[in-house]
């Protein structure tokens, strides 16, 4: 439920009235500013509350931007303010400090919302203006510029504004030129009937598993039907984001749907890659957990990174700037985002590659492909963070520590090192994940599968992944620990599945990565949507990365290969039931606000 109060003089023939009703406003009028404040005060505080000059002029879309995006608690566009319940304690004292003022800034600002506004800002209360292009939003100060400003209305077309800003500025090649052009439309003919974005999130899905059964038959029909269904589904991931842009349908739960769904997409078609191939003789389970382990590892990377920069402080670079520049050049723009590999020109390479070729050949290019766009990316990023001085926060040091998922062992180090750690360098972080990591992941590759150095690397791993978070992870390059914890852990397991040599062995061992990696998404999203990370227990219950990593690792000594792969069969299992459960109850129940719109994932 939401209220608008109407404030001023009625201006014949306005449709402001109307307007604010056609938006799902109860309007509620008010002669002045005391009796605005009456009104403001009988409306109740979980509801939002819109205070709108009676005599705005302007486009429908404008008012829509201005008052019913829910991303905000405070927002405002010239002549109206709104606040949803979160901000409603600074728009009452707001309104309270004008009306015992008497209107003391009437001759400065005439109208009272724009009033109420002038006192937010100046009270620092972060009023969100959203960008209006050229729609028209105004509170004509006489006849002549009213008839001028309904002239402007008149000029612009709201709806193709609407539909424009629907489509996300910094998209794609291949969303930008081969899906965007229409499936804005589909966004606007879901909206009409009353779709909401997670619908539209929900039934990519349900395609996109759809292509992977298709992928599972091992059929050149099959493959047909599948490369062209995964593009359909990307259609639908495209609508989705589109569909709440559109109608402003914003929330944290539909943020974390299309960020998860888009992954079990991905991964749910590899593993149907995997079986068709299965069913043609050629078993490519490496490369499809290959392929999950370098692509959740590249997403580590950009997560990290973000955390670690969004709230810096002095955060330039010489690298930063050159980048920047080279954006500025039209054809360089289309050229670096699609070397990077994003989703759009990735799931068309492999939709092509899946319907004219075999899952070996689409594997590999894909392997190529995503290990060059890591490698450029993380480069970039390594130059960055050496070349600028930035100041790190608490909040960013702490959701690094959130993205490393330490379990109890490495915590329990970490609390005995940190004394010894203050006095490392500040690149001992990333470089002691980095040696720990590789001695894993060695131990497992260069023995043979059944011996103890495994056991041996995953005692020395948990020793240095302990150092590595013992003291606030506020370095240049710190962002870099929880990638490689999450590629040390992942490979280890691809690794020792692939030694044991056993039927099976690899999909267990796809299985058991698929639900950790869908753990640290969730953590990641759950940072994203100010949500906090992971509970304690949670994090607990299913062991850390270094706890999962010496279990798998004993277990690997300590059972046959057939026996091994039974117990990833089980690990998996069991961590993919805690973590799905909390992870469900978590974002169905949590009340979390309306998150902002993320640009596309890699």
């Amino acid at each position: 439920m939401s209220t608008a109060i109407l404030t001023g003089q009625p201006v014949p023939g306005s449709s402001i009235e109307g307007d604010l009703r056609s938006l799902g406003f109860d309007v509620r009028t008010a002669s002045d500013a005391a009796e605005t404040e009456t009104l403001l005060a009988q409306v109740p505080g979980d509801q939002r509350v819109a205070v709108v000059d009676a005599g705005f002029v302007g486009h429908l879309h404008a008012l829509r931007l201005g008052l019913t995006d829910p991303r905000f608690p405070l927002a405002a566009i010239p002549g109206a303010v709104t606040a949803q319940p979160g901000g409603r304690q600074a728009l009452t004292r707001a309104m309270a400090r004008e009306n015992s003022a008497g209107g003391g800034t009437a001759l400065v600002v005439d109208s009272l919302a724009d009033r109420i506004v002038t006192a937010l800002d100046a009270d620092d209360a972060g009023v969100h203006h959203p960008e209006l292009g050229s729609l028209v939003a105004v509170v004509p100060a006489d006849p002549q510029a009213r008839n001028e400003a309904r002239q402007a209305v008149a000029a612009v077309d709201d709806e193709a504004v609407r539909l424009k800003s629907a489509v996300k500025s910094r998209d794609g090649f291949f969303t930008t030129y081969c899906i965007s052009p229409y499936s804005r439309y589909i966004a606007r003919w879901c909206a009409r009937r009353g779709l909401t974005p997670n619908q539209v999130t929900t039934a990519s899905l349900v395609t996109a598993l759809v292509a992977a059964g298709c992928a599972a038959t091992g059929t050149r029909a099959g493959y047909v039907a599948a490369g062209l269904l995964l593009i359909f589904s990307f259609v639908l991931d495209c609508t989705d984001g589109q569909l709440a842009r559109y109608s402003l349908q914003y929330s944290t739960l539909g943020a974390w749907l299309d960020a998860t769904f888009d992954r079990a997409k991905e991964y749910a078609y590899y593993a149907g890659l995997a079986l068709g191939a299965a069913r043609g003789g050629d078993d490519v389970w490496a490369l499809a957990l290959g392929a999950m382990v370098l692509q959740t590892c590249r997403h580590v990377v950009d997560f990290s990174f973000n955390e670690a920069n969004h709230d810096a402080t002095a955060n330039t670079s010489p690298t930063a700037a050159l980048s920047d520049k080279l954006d500025s050049v039209g054809w360089t723009v289309w050229i670096r985002r699609m070397i990077v590999l994003p989703i759009g020109e990735r799931w068309a390479m492999i939709a092509v590659l899946t319907a004219l070729t075999t899952p070996r050949i689409t594997f590999y290019a894909l392997l190529v492909g995503c290990a060059f766009a890591a490698t450029y990316t993380t480069a970039g990023r390594v130059l960055r963070s050496l070349t600028r001085k930035a100041r790190r926060t608490d909040r960013a040091a702490e959701a690094l520590a959130d993205l490393a998922d330490s379990g109890p062992l490495a915590q329990a180090l970490a609390g005995a090192l940190r004394n010894p750690a203050r006095k490392l360098p500040g690149f001992t972080a990333p470089a002691v994940a980095l040696l720990g990591g590789l001695a894993l992941v060695a131990s497992a590759a260069f023995t043979d599968f059944g011996g103890p150095w495994p056991i041996i690397g995953a005692a020395v791993y948990t020793v240095t992944s302990a150092l590595a978070v013992a003291r606030p992870l506020k370095g240049a390059l710190d962002w870099l620990v929880p990638p490689f914890f999450r590629a040390a852990e992942y490979g280890t397991v691809l690794v020792l599945a692939a030694k044991a040599d056993v039927n099976g062995a690899l999909p267990a061992a796809f299985g058991l990565v698929s639900a950790v990696a869908y753990h640290h998404y969730d953590t990641v999203y759950r940072i994203r949507g100010n949500a906090g990370a992971s509970p304690a227990w949670l994090v607990r219950a299913i062991g850390g990365h270094e706890g999962r990593t010496l279990l798998v690792t004993v277990l690997a000594a300590v059972l046959t290969a057939s026996q091994f792969k039974v117990a990833l069969t089980a690990l998996a299992v069991a961590v993919a039931l805690v973590v799905l459960v909390e992870s469900i109850r978590f974002w169905v129940s949590s009340g979390a606000p309306a998150v902002h719109d993320e640009g596309e994932p890699a």
